[in-house]
Formats: structure tokens, C-alpha cells, sequence
């Protein structure tokens, strides 16, 4: 029985209030498991999938109040989800290569790779794209990212990153002859 003043326990299939303290504890029980279950299978590891759902839970709190009902609020938690793992994906990545440079120690300094860079054709085409085309392009072919992490991190479908991609190239072969 519930006493006066006292608001009625939600149920899973209600909406959630932006901002709202009980809603989020909410939203938390509702969906850490999933959460959890697609960290795993992203960074292969239970303990780092388990700081990165609890990193993902950071931010949503911290964005919560922002978040907007029309877009589903598991959807948008995903989408922290994978931008977390891909960050944590980094970190390792630049981790081992510092221990790898502790190990094998520092190389002969060769060229300015800033300036080698700023030479390059290829660097003068990529700067004259449009910035849509050579962030799409940077983050495949300089960073390795699939489609799908592309489209995570920019925000947009995996159609539209597959057809900047292939914009940009075009335009490359265009300019250097190629």
C-alpha cells in the first residue's frame, strides 16, 4: 500500500525523465547487464568491460539531464558505451607502445615527421577536402577505424561514412593523378 505523498514505483516500460535522480538509478538497473554485454564483447576483457560500463554510467549521469526523449535512452547509452571503449582501446593502444619504447628505448631522431608531413602532396590534398570527407578519411586510413567505429564516433550512419570515404578518394585520385 503506498501512503500519502508517496509517488508509485515506475515500471521498466515507462519513459524516463530527463534529469531525474530516481529515473537514472532506473535506467541503471534496467540496462547494465546490456550495457555490460556489449563492453565485453567490444574490449574482450570482463574487468576492463566492467570500468568501461562504469565509465559509461559516469558520463550518462553527468549528460542526463541533456539527454532528449526523442531518440531511445538504450541507444544513447550504447553510443557512450562504444565511444568509451573506443577510448579505452586508445589508451591501451598508446599504453603498450610507451612500453615498448621504455623497453626498446628512444630511436635516432630522423626527420620532422610534422614537417615531412606538411610537404607531403597527399597531406596538401587531404587538407583542401571538405572537413566532413578528410575526418572520415583520417580516422580510417590514419587511425585504422572500421565504418562502424567511424560512424559511432562522428555521430552518423555507417551509409554516410562509406560515402565520404568514397568521395574523398575520388577527389584524391582527382588531384594527385592517381
Amino acid at each position: 500500500m503506498q501512503s500519502i505523498g508517496e509517488q508509485p514505483a515506475k515500471t521498466q516500460s515507462e519513459p524516463y525523465e530527463p534529469g531525474s535522480e530516481a529515473d537514472f538509478e532506473r535506467l541503471y538497473r534496467d540496462t547494465y547487464r546490456r550495457i555490460l554485454g556489449t563492453l565485453i564483447t567490444l574490449v574482450r576483457d570482463r574487468a576492463t568491460a566492467e570500468d568501461c560500463t562504469q565509465e559509461t554510467f559516469e558520463r550518462a549521469y553527468r549528460s542526463w539531464a541533456s539527454w532528449r526523449p526523442n531518440a531511445p535512452v538504450e541507444a544513447w547509452l550504447h553510443r557512450i558505451a562504444i565511444n568509451v571503449a573506443i577510448s579505452n582501446g586508445r589508451r591501451e593502444r598508446l599504453r603498450q607502445a610507451g612500453e615498448l619504447i621504455r623497453r626498446l628505448g628512444r630511436p635516432d631522431p630522423g626527420p620532422d615527421p610534422a614537417a615531412v608531413a606538411e610537404r607531403s602532396d597527399l597531406v596538401t590534398a587531404i587538407q583542401k577536402l571538405p572537413t566532413r570527407q578528410a575526418a572520415a578519411l583520417v580516422l580510417r586510413h590514419f587511425h585504422g577505424y572500421s565504418n562502424r567505429e567511424i560512424a559511432a564516433a562522428l555521430g552518423i550512419p555507417e551509409q554516410t561514412v562509406a560515402s565520404r570515404l568514397s568521395a574523398a578518394r575520388k577527389h584524391l585520385q582527382a588531384v594527385l593523378g592517381r
